[in-house]
């Protein structure tokens, strides 16, 4: 399988990594697993053995007429604790590497099929210069998306943090989420050698 780069020639690329069907489904299941992983899971109430004080019976059991009550405390009491009090949860769920880079790959695949991932020979800037990659980015016809380089560039790191809806990552820092809200992606090549060997 061949991918074009931006001005003209092609390279050669894994079938696996490039060329993979569309699974929703594995798609759906780990991306919706990425997303409650990121998830606080520090909700907490107060039932009643945890709300403070009550510990004293507040009158005896029988014989002054009122109701029976062995605390005040009790959830039907103002200030009691809650009947069915939420308690700090881990959301996350169990994803295997397999699975996991199976989404990546579908993912991808489906990027290059919708003509969304764009690849060039480099992202070079001298310096940090948000005009500059902005004019190197209209160029590929790339307004919003995310760009990938095998290595953190700092310059394109920098000068792209104010361009409002562009991110930029290196191949380790790629994930199922941003790949599937990205309108488009730009990969360098070498950014794409290094996701081959990454996806195998």
């Amino acid at each position: 399988m061949q991918l074009t780069v931006a001005g003209g020639k092609d390279i050669k690329v894994s079938e696996a990594t490039f060329g993979r069907e569309f699974s929703e489904a594995l798609v759906h299941q780990v991306v919706t697993a990425y997303l409650a992983g990121g998830r606080a899971g520090t909700k907490a109430h107060k039932n009643r053995s945890a709300a403070s004080g009550g510990g004293k019976k507040p009158w005896r059991q029988k014989g002054t007429g009122r109701a029976r009550v062995g605390t005040i405390r009790s959830p039907i009491w103002r200030g009691g604790g809650k009947t069915f009090a939420a308690t700090p949860q881990d959301h996350s769920q169990k994803v295997n590497r397999k699975m996991y880079r199976g989404a990546i790959q579908a993912i991808l695949s489906e990027l290059v099929r919708q003509g969304r991932l764009v690849v060039v020979d480099s992202l070079e800037l001298k310096e940090p210069s948000t005009a500059a990659l902005k004019a190197e980015l209209a160029g590929l016809d790339f307004e919003q998306g995310l760009i990938v380089t095998h290595e953190l560039d700092e310059n394109v790191y920098l000068s792209s943090r104010n361009l409002p809806g562009v991110y930029t990552v290196d191949v380790s820092g790629i994930d199922p989420v941003s790949l599937v809200a990205a309108d488009k992606v730009i990969m360098t090549v070498e950014a794409v050698n290094k996701v081959q060997e990454w996806l195998g």
